[in-house]
């Protein structure tokens, strides 16, 4: 799963994506609230990690645009310690959750994992769908309570299915969530992909939409 990373601190910035990806998610990172304005504009992020204090274009300015633009990309707004004043008008301005500096990442990441299931529909770490379960805490999945030994790429196209749980994804969306990139789509490979998968969780857990895309549905066989 994306996530788009603002923050002018080149320091914070590495240390937050090193934490991001350790959870299994892809962070990209941005440096200026122009570039991070253009990039939430244009792109599809599951979820931002949003500064407010930027260059170029203040964190509420960004936040406030992709608002307008009805983007509703969930935003977790990152604020200087004791401004409330700034935590409540990045919460007017459409920020979902917020976090004030210094922050432990243990606590951004959980925070990080409640936002995007919440934004998903779903309100525990533990998703399941017939057999198949996704524990996203201990970054697990399971079939029939058996742990299957999958590789990250393998454990995050499951859990982009898992959290669009009913929903049909497309060859080229599973890419883009999974590699970060849309650059990165290989039609040959993400069916290679998901054979790999079958053959470790079962053939039934991801159901195949001829002509159409993947999907895991809410009850399996």
């Amino acid at each position: 799963m994306r996530i788009l990373v603002v923050e002018d601190d080149p320091r914070i910035s590495a240390d937050v994506c090193r934490a991001l990806k350790a959870a299994g998610y892809l962070p990209d990172a941005a440096f200026d609230g122009e570039d991070a304005w253009y990039r939430g504009d244009t792109e599809d992020y599951d979820l931002v990690v949003l500064d407010l204090g930027l260059p170029l274009m203040d964190g509420l300015s960004v936040l406030k645009k992709w608002r307008e633009a009805k983007r509703k990309i969930p935003v977790i707004a990152l604020t200087a310690r004791g401004s409330w004043m700034e935590r409540v008008e990045g919460i007017d301005a459409g920020a979902d959750d917020y976090l004030p500096k210094p922050f432990r990442m243990e606590e951004l990441i959980a925070r990080v994992r409640a936002l995007v299931r919440r934004s998903s529909g779903h309100s525990s770490s533990q998703i399941s769908a017939g057999s198949l379960t996704l524990d996203e805490r201990q970054m697990r999945v399971s079939v029939d309570g058996v742990p299957v030994d999958l590789a990250p790429l393998e454990y995050r196209a499951v859990a982009y299915l898992m959290h669009n749980l009913g929903r049909v994804v497309t060859q080229g969306e599973l890419s883009e969530h999974i590699h970060g990139s849309a650059d990165a789509y290989d039609s040959n490979a993400i069916e290679a992909l998901i054979a790999r998968i079958r053959r470790k969780a079962g053939g039934d857990v991801i159901k195949t939409r001829r002509g159409f895309g993947y999907i895991v549905e809410e009850e399996t066989a």
